[in-house]
């Protein structure tokens, strides 16, 4: 008779053989090109995270962008700016078209004023072009003259306001590309910028304003960003006209700085405040991330009245409203180990973002039981964390408990294991992780690779018994690799807009195309 402990009878579909390793040297599976491109740039800012520096970021995109056809470049820079919300990645694939062969230029063309959406896209766009990394010093004749078409396009209003912000700054730009003024508002707003002579009642009514107030003329605040306002020694009534005019993501991002400034001693102010940060309009167009909203609540000072922090919560709620329902029993297993304590967007020093990973991880979580009431949520690191969530809870709450857990080592097996030991019954099990599993892992010598993930095995055996049930992997981190190989019924996503829900959603009620993420960025329309 055969030896049982060599010739164990296999449970579910035959595991494919691992072809790569993760960060921890552990066996995985790796993305194709196209997915890793994607994985990079719907979650690299271009800022060292737990496991990769920022210039090793910067070398792999830019291997990953040349491994694949210029139009997946371009649509990708499409989908992470319009879908993601991305800013440096969307800017430097860009930058990477202006010099590809079989067309680059000419998709960089059509898809830049889509991608290159703003002052600070714009800004972005040309440093990394100055830089050499894409292969060039210079703008080129081509970018020169999307630049320069991209600043004719712009009122005086909005080149104005865009005039904040510096390395280069907007004027460094004007002075780079030396533009044809045709109005005698833009020709003195030019040289008003740069430092040139200029005809002083000939600037943009919006410029003549804030020099008035500037030089003491006029005790009228102008509307403008209070960057350029924050250092003219404001008074508290001055301040409050600043909130009164603030911007919806001006407002979330300064509560704390109006609260100092006595601006939320006035209550007519703060009902003002409150019923912006919920206006869904202003959201919506703010294009904010949903632990934006987190960060505010949780960094606010006690100076900031309940109103407001209530306001924040239900912005939340409003932000996350296309968090799916899913059909079914579900699972959500947010990885709660210690590498997910790294920032979301990465350690830049003087603006490293106090939100980490795990925040993110928790706050999907806490997203999708809100939306779900009967999921599970089990957090994981080196093994199992008991934790217990109440689905009337706000998202606040509940993803403030589920991010104060954890810190052990990483095995994105340990909740698939528990679930298969009691015979769990599901038809979503969704992990959010940085994947980089390597407590179940056998080390394997460098160059060798393994039979499989213990994930891998382990979500067999729930399949089998779960034969309708589908697997969602988002990772929050760019990555090249994956504890569970792309299939019918596995999906492996990134990202931290709510445009992840959207994949999920659609991948949860069988109406995502064969190709999954990948699809749906090749469906971006150039």
């Amino acid at each position: 008779m055969a030896n049982k402990s060599l010739f164990k009878t296999l449970v579910g579909k035959l595991i494919p053989q691992t072809n790569a390793v993760n960060s921890e040297f552990a066996p995985a599976y790796a993305f194709s090109p196209k997915q890793a491109l994607a994985q990079y740039a719907a979650t690299g800012c271009m800022n060292a995270t737990f496991y990769a520096t920022a210039g090793e970021q910067l070398e792999t995109v830019l291997k990953l962008a040349n491994e694949v056809e210029p139009e997946f470049v371009a649509k990708v820079a499409l989908f992470c700016r319009a879908k993601g919300y991305m800013k440096d990645m969307p800017a430097l694939l860009c930058a990477v078209l202006s010099v590809r062969s079989g067309g680059g230029p000419g998709l960089m063309a059509e898809i830049f004023d889509r991608v290159i959406d703003s002052p600070k896209m714009l800004r972005n766009f040309v440093q990394i072009m100055r830089s050499g990394q894409v292969g060039r010093k210079s703008l080129g004749t081509l970018p020169k003259r999307l630049v320069l078409q991209w600043l004719e396009g712009r009122t005086d209003e909005q080149l104005f306001f865009g005039s904040v912000g510096n390395d280069p700054s907007l004027a460094d730009v004007v002075k780079m590309v030396h533009p044809k003024p045709t109005t005698k508002s833009r020709q003195a707003f030019f040289g008003y910028m740069i430092g040139r002579e200029f005809v002083s009642s000939d600037l943009p009514e919006i410029v003549r304003k804030y020099e008035a107030f500037k030089s003491g003329e006029s005790l009228e605040v102008p509307n403008v960003p209070f960057q350029m306002l924050t250092s003219l020694g404001l008074t508290q009534g001055n301040w409050k006209q600043i909130a009164r005019n603030a911007s919806w993501q001006m407002t979330r991002m300064n509560l704390n700085t109006f609260a100092r400034h006595g601006v939320l001693e006035d209550r007519e102010i703060v009902k003002l405040l409150a019923e912006r940060l919920v206006d869904r309009e202003q959201i919506a167009k703010a294009r904010a991330f949903p632990y934006q909203l987190m960060a505010a609540f949780l960094n606010r000072s006690g100076q900031v009245p309940n109103e407001l922090a209530d306001a924040l919560q239900d912005a939340m709620e409003i932000a996350i409203e296309n968090v799916p329902t899913l059909a079914g029993k579900v699972y959500v297993l947010p990885d709660v180990s210690g590498s997910m304590s790294s920032p979301v967007t990465g350690y830049r020093k003087g603006s490293t973002t106090a939100i980490r990973c795990i925040d993110v991880a928790a706050l999907i979580a806490a997203a999708i039981v809100r939306k779900n009431p009967r999921a599970e949520v089990i957090p994981f690191e080196q093994g199992v964390v008991d934790l217990k969530l109440n689905s009337r809870d706000s998202v606040m709450t509940n993803a403030s408990k589920l991010a104060s857990i954890g810190g052990g080592g990483t095995n994105c097996s340990a909740p698939l294991k528990l679930l298969n030991e009691r015979k769990a019954v599901g038809d979503v099990v969704l992990y959010v992780s940085d994947n980089e599993s390597w407590v179940d892992a056998t080390v394997l010598p460098r160059g060798r690779h393994g039979p499989g993930t213990e994930m891998l095995r382990q979500w067999n055996v729930f399949k089998a018994r779960n034969p309708k049930a589908k697997l969602v992997c988002i990772d929050l981190t760019p990555n090249q690799t994956t504890q569970v190989a792309e299939a019918a019924d596995i999906l492996n996503v990134g990202g931290f807009s709510d445009q992840v829900f959207e994949v999920v959603s659609q991948f949860a009620d069988g109406t995502l195309n064969d190709q999954h993420w990948v699809g749906v960025i090749e469906a971006t329309r150039i």
